[in-house]
């Protein structure tokens, strides 16, 4: 009996450490499959980084086209600023001389308004000039050189 119970011990003890092996076995095996979904995806992630190792010489040259093209296109605007500045002062020059709005411009602004007067009284002012000139011509060629009365009497008028 005592052989027996000694036996049945030892027998429980093969199957627990069968079982414990087998339960250790099972484990192994779910690590090595666990290992194995993690050596795809390091071979995963290993050609993605591959993928895009190959593509960043591409994308350098692409950028490196797009600063050239933004460059030229820099260039193109500031030389059509540069155009259309000219093209505003040539119009500005030519609507100075040739604007059939000058005249309700010239009313808008009182600036232009006093000068438009001023240059109306200089016109007047020439053209008294050039009365004078000939009335004195007219006045020597009647030999009367009394030209200080002359002058008292136009002053007196004025």
């Amino acid at each position: 009996m005592a052989l027996g119970f000694l036996s049945s011990l030892f027998k429980k003890k093969k199957d627990t450490s069968e079982s414990e092996t087998e339960e250790l076995v099972a484990e192994l095996e779910e690590k090595l499959e666990g290992s194995k979904e993690e050596e795809e995806m390091i071979e995963q992630i290993a050609e993605r980084i591959n993928e895009i190792e190959n593509e960043i010489p591409r994308i350098k040259i692409s950028i490196d086209t797009m600063k050239k093209q933004f460059q030229e296109t820099r260039e193109d605007i500031e030389r059509l600023e540069k155009t259309i500045k000219d093209v505003m002062m040539l119009y500005e020059v030519i609507s100075q001389e040739i604007n059939p709005f000058k005249e309700q411009m010239a009313s808008e602004n009182p600036l232009s308004q006093e000068l438009q007067e001023l240059r109306q009284q200089l016109e007047e002012i020439r053209s008294e000039l050039a009365q004078i000139k000939s009335d004195l011509k007219v006045v020597a060629g009647y030999g009367v050189i009394d030209i200080d009365s002359i002058i008292y009497e136009a002053l007196s008028e004025v």
